[in-house]
């Protein structure tokens, strides 16, 4: 019911990088949105999903997700997700939203 996030900005990547720390669910999910379109809003560019610290992903979470790539999709940005434990990618996998991000690290 927590959520703690680290935003940065890559300069390598020239991306924005979300290290959210605990959970995205019906609690977190709207503050989570925030944070990333208020970055978004300082500069436009792809952002990087690391969870790594993302302990659980609900409907909620995911509609946010979906939410945040909606609005990037209409300046053709893209949403990287990296270090997401099985648990998560699986919920990913069911739900056929695996095909909607693109999950680095991956072959």
């Amino acid at each position: 019911m927590s959520l703690n996030i680290d935003s940065s900005f890559n300069k390598d990547e020239k991306k924005w990088v979300f290290k959210p720390e605990g959970d995205l669910d019906i609690y977190t999910s709207s503050q989570f949105k925030e944070e990333v379109i208020q970055r978004l809003d300082e500069k436009e560019t792809d952002i990087i999903v690391d969870g790594e610290k993302l302990e659980y992903v609900d409907s909620t979470g995911l509609g946010a997700l979906i939410s945040i790539l909606r609005t990037m999709k209409e300046s053709e940005k893209k949403i990287y997700i990296d270090n997401v434990k099985p648990n998560i990618r699986k919920i990913f996998d069911i739900t056929n939203l695996d095909k909607m991000f693109i999950f680095r690290g991956e072959e």
